[in-house]
């Protein structure tokens, strides 16, 4: 194939990239995004297998084949509350990869000292370094999502010392490199060190900074697939590895400022403690909480006019997504008005509960942003909390000594009634308290959030 035709065809790709990044912008396109960039990536793959001089087609066949079986199966069987995971997971493999590049073209580029360029010396550096911390933060990121990791900060004395020591000696090592040091064993070297620094990186961020953590990582496997692309000259790398390393950079500030706090301090705060908590209806300091049950929940919402459930993690775990959607098309025939809450950073990624609601084909049009919902929220006669904490808790606003001080959350407290489904009283990913809890117009309906919802449907349907 011509290097004109390769171009040619390679603009296709880049093209449907652009486009699809352009549909994932929307729920309403967002499949048709996923399927148009999916069109892009097997357009570039057999592209890239025609090109002149590409060689044992046998290995590659094979890897490809055993990547597309772990593929498929990982994602039709992973559940949508594993999804999270499963994100962070294949981001750090993208990254592993451009890694892996990196090291097998500085083996190919450096047959005899001296010989490689300084730009080609550079891309190799960047793609070793930014490929290798972004592989094993992802996998830190994966442990402690699947709770194989504690989910607290893990912090030690010194522990900014250690990191900037390990990111020195990378840079040092990548330093001489570029000065045209010898052998694989010093791009070895950068990699295991690079390896080292994104563990101690990511293990100091708790569960609740999660989603930004993943927006970080992806935009660092963006950043290393371009610097990969100008090693290998190719395009269609070069820009696919750039819209990543945009779009992910892009949604990290943005999940940071829905938070109302800056990089840095998700970063290197140690912020996002996960702690314990009992079941029961009274709080450490003796307060206690009205509780409800099922029935009463239903009563309630038979008498509402308008209706909005804010989903949290505890829906993903419990997989209620369908059942919400089942008793929300209850109240809708029984001509109530419902909307769905949605907070920037509840669950475990960016847009987690847009994702889990769009699978059980929740209309989109009754998605509502943060900003969209606030301003329904007084003229709204019930409000329930699907597993939802720091995101609806008003110690935000009220509270300066609180650590979420500041953070923009769904204001649920100013809707006409409150109920929380909840396991339990335990604290959310940030380890605080919630005073929503115990305000006199909340009430706390102590379950199972798939359970209480189809118990509250069933109590529903006898009214």
């Amino acid at each position: 194939m011509s290097r004109t035709t390769t171009d040619l065809l390679y603009l296709v790709t880049i093209v449907t990239f652009i486009l699809a990044l352009r549909f994932l912008s929307s729920p309403k396109r967002a499949r048709q995004g996923n399927l148009l960039g999916a069109a892009g990536m097997a357009l570039a793959i057999a592209v890239t297998l025609l090109q002149e001089g590409l060689e044992n087609f046998l290995w590659i066949g094979i890897a490809m084949v055993i990547g597309a079986v772990i593929g498929v199966v990982g994602a039709r069987s992973v559940k949508m509350t594993a999804m999270p995971q499963m994100v962070a997971l294949f981001n750090g493999v993208g990254g592993g990869a451009v890694a892996l590049i990196a090291l097998a073209e500085f083996h190919n580029l450096t047959p005899l000292p001296g010989e490689l360029p300084a730009e080609e010396s550079i891309t190799i550096l960047l793609s070793a370094l930014i490929g290798s911390i972004s592989f094993s933060g992802s996998l830190i990121a994966f442990a402690k999502l699947q709770e194989l990791l504690s989910g607290r900060p893990i912090v030690y004395p010194g522990q900014q010392f250690v990191n900037a020591g390990v990111l020195l000696t990378a840079l040092v090592l990548g330093g001489l490199i570029v000065a045209g040091a010898e052998g694989d064993l010093v791009v070895v070297a950068l990699i295991v060190a690079a390896l080292i620094f994104g563990v101690l990186f990511v293990l100091p961020i708790g569960g609740a900074d999660m989603p930004v953590v993943i927006s970080l990582l992806n935009a660092f496997t963006g950043l290393a697939a371009s610097a990969a692309g100008f090693l290998l000259h190719n395009n269609v790398l070069i820009v696919a590895g750039a819209l990543v390393g945009a779009s992910g950079t892009l949604l990290t500030l943005m999940m940071g400022r829905a938070m109302n706090r800056s990089i840095g301090n998700v970063l290197f705060g140690a912020f996002g403690s996960v702690q314990a908590g009992g079941s029961s209806a009274v709080g450490e300091d003796g307060r206690t909480v009205r509780a409800t049950t099922a029935q009463d929940l239903a009563i309630m919402l038979a008498y509402a006019r308008k209706v909005v459930f804010v989903p949290g993690y505890g829906l993903a775990v419990a997989q209620a997504q369908h059942t919400v959607r089942a008793l929300a098309e209850l109240l809708e025939h029984k001509g109530i008005d419902v909307l769905y809450g949605i907070h920037p950073v509840a669950g475990r990624m960016p847009g987690h509960m847009n994702v889990l609601l769009a699978e059980a084909d929740v209309p989109y049009d009754q998605l509502k942003e943060m900003d969209e919902i606030n301003p329904e929220l007084p003229q709204t006669d019930v409000v329930v909390i699907l597993g939802a904490n720091d995101v609806v808790n008003p110690a935000a606003r009220s509270d300066p000594g609180s650590p979420i001080y500041g953070m923009p959350i769904i204001d649920v407290d100013r809707a006409a009634t409150v109920v929380v489904v909840k396991r339990s009283l335990s604290p959310g990913f940030a380890g605080i308290d919630n005073p929503l809890f115990y305000d006199p117009k909340t009430s706390m309906l102590f379950a199972d959030a798939k359970q209480a919802l189809e118990d509250v449907s069933a109590a529903l349907k006898a009214l």
